[in-house]
């Protein structure tokens, strides 16, 4: 069957040399899909909170839901694809995803709304990993696939950036739950659009599929979130509801591992990350995702709550970070191979770290200049980042465990969006809240100050009912206590940032190196064969071995042109 699989496949792509970029370009629009609900709900979320009236930590499950589940189910269904085939997983998420979106428009209640979204996560978890297996398999030529994967990572970028336009249209013209009925007409094109187009494959079928190892894993990152999300709750950072949930994902997590080393067909080869580079790439996706979806958020409520500005403006201040990741995406190939990955993901990360700082001089005022080249300077760095992880991750492992190499890389993705959200959320929490606690002694209501303490677009809320000087206090009072926790959120923001920059230094100083002299050192060293073999997955066994067992000179000339 796999073997049928391939050839047809196979001729699909010899028959037309357009064909791969015609699937290239259904999946990245599955991708978009995945991306821009990560992000569409953010601009959305003062409207959220004024209908629905979540609890803070409510509000964070809301948009959090979706990218978590999302991230704790990738491993599951990534390897799910490979026994019944990825085609067939994905064209199921387009279904599911469908039905998710018309619940998540209908919902009533916040338990409703956070329902919907983790069930529109189980959808996106079956899209995303069919996404950058079945590229891989149609872009057989480095080249050629490294050109794809830069168009891939700046799908991701553009619909995490380009959410909060459409959202803030949406929101702006109708009504908050429009953003979700946006992709009704979307799956209703892309399901006979993936049926007709995309191949079918499987991965190489090595023994029986641990399902209790992918609910381990899915159940332990679900745990150790949850963890991370109440550290800025009410509940204090030492208390049961914070440290159990961490405690027991960080136990399932380490059963997983023990069960993976175990087994003789793991799920995941946990030997990959003994190689640095590969652990490095992962971290450095985590920490690349964790600023763009976090910031994006905390920039959202800023604009919208202290600038007052409209939805639809809000979005539209945020595309230059859109444009900045295309045109990074678009010449992501041509850097990598200049620079090579350390230089490419070390000095995106210190570009980024610059952006978060210039943005610490945001104030109560607007300044359009200073957000634009913020948003720029971070839409750029980001995507450089990214790219230069992944190229780095998946050329650090064999070509038989490249389906695992890319589960891993996509958890990371999503798992670095929800973490994004629920760490840099909790610091703007934790610091937000203290700077109302004097609200009492100046006369305004306990209840009122508690309630306001929850969050900014709350605090308005509740200053429009007192009214009068003791309204204005709160609005006031709640202003400079959100930019007090804006300026420190991006304080950590940029530590974490030159961290990541500092943790490049251990990935490869080249990886497609044009001179002949300095290719030949990293071949005898394995890490040039097991590269490129991983990359030419699952047709190097027919194309790569003729060309290069000749001569090991070849890889040279295939890095020169």
């Amino acid at each position: 069957m796999s073997g049928t699989t391939t050839a047809g496949n196979r001729l699909r792509e010899a028959g037309t040399g357009a064909n791969r970029w015609v699937v290239l370009v259904v999946l990245c629009l599955s991708l978009l899909l995945v991306a821009l609900d990560a992000t569409v709900l953010h601009v959305a979320v003062p409207a959220v909170t004024e209908d629905l009236r979540p609890s803070a930590v409510g509000l964070l499950w809301i948009v959090d839901a979706y990218p978590l589940v999302c991230a704790s189910l990738l491993i599951l269904f990534g390897t799910l694809g490979d026994r019944i085939g990825r085609r067939r997983v994905l064209l199921f998420g387009y279904g599911l995803f469908g039905v998710a979106s018309a619940l998540a428009a209908m919902a009533d209640t916040p338990a409703v709304l956070i329902a919907a979204r983790a069930l529109l996560g189980v959808g996106g978890a079956m899209i995303m990993p069919a996404t950058l297996s079945i590229l891989r398999q149609v872009f057989p030529d480095r080249r050629e696939r490294a050109l794809a994967i830069g168009v891939w990572t700046a799908v991701a970028a553009v619909g995490a950036a380009t959410g909060p336009v459409i959202g803030g249209f949406l929101v702006e013209h109708f009504w908050w739950g429009s953003v979700f009925l946006i992709n009704i007409p979307l799956m209703a094109v892309m399901l006979p659009l993936g049926r007709r187009l995309l191949p079918e494959s499987r991965g190489a079928d090595d023994g029986p599929w641990d399902v209790l190892g992918a609910l381990l894993a899915a159940a332990g990152v679900l745990g150790v979130v949850l963890g991370v999300k109440r550290l800025g709750g009410d509940e204090g950072v030492l208390s049961v509801a914070t440290l159990a949930p961490l405690v027991i994902g960080v136990a399932l997590l380490v059963l997983f591992v023990r069960r993976q080393k175990r087994r003789t067909h793991p799920l995941i080869d946990i030997a990959m990350f003994s190689r640095p580079a590969f652990t490095t790439a992962v971290g450095c996706i985590v920490l690349a995702m964790l600023a763009l979806v976090g910031l994006e958020l905390i920039a959202v409520q800023y604009l919208q709550l202290v600038l007052d500005l409209s939805p639809l403006e809000t979005g539209l201040r945020l595309l230059p970070l859109t444009f900045a990741a295309m045109a990074a995406g678009a010449t992501g190939s041509y850097t990598l191979r200049r620079v090579g990955p350390r230089r490419m993901v070390g000095w995106g990360f210190v570009l980024t770290a610059v952006a978060v700082l210039l943005l610490t001089l945001m104030g109560q005022h607007d300044r359009p200049v200073l957000l634009t080249v913020g948003f720029v300077l971070l839409g750029f760095g980001l995507q450089s980042t990214l790219f230069g992880a992944y190229e780095s991750m998946l050329s650090e492992v064999p070509a038989e465990r490249a389906g695992g190499a890319a589960a891993i890389g996509e958890t990371s993705y999503q798992l670095g969006a929800g973490m994004g959200i629920a760490l840099l959320g909790s610091v703007m929490n934790a610091a937000y809240a203290p700077g109302l606690s004097g609200l009492h002694s100046r006369g305004v209501p306990a209840e009122a100050g508690t309630a306001a303490s929850n969050s900014l677009g709350e605090a308005y809320q509740v200053a429009g009912q007192l009214g009068g000087p003791m309204g204005a206090l709160l609005r006031t009072t709640a202003r400079h206590a959100f930019m007090n926790g804006l300026h420190l959120t991006l304080l950590v923001s940029a530590g974490l940032l030159l961290l990541g920059a500092l943790a490049a230094l251990r990935l490869p100083k080249v990886m497609d190196c044009t001179p002949a002299e300095s290719c030949r050192p990293r071949e005898q060293h394995v890490a040039e064969p097991r590269a490129v073999s991983v990359e030419e997955r699952p047709k190097p066994k027919l194309s790569l071995p003729s060309r290069r067992e000749p001569a090991e000179v070849t890889g040279s000339g295939r890095a020169a042109h």
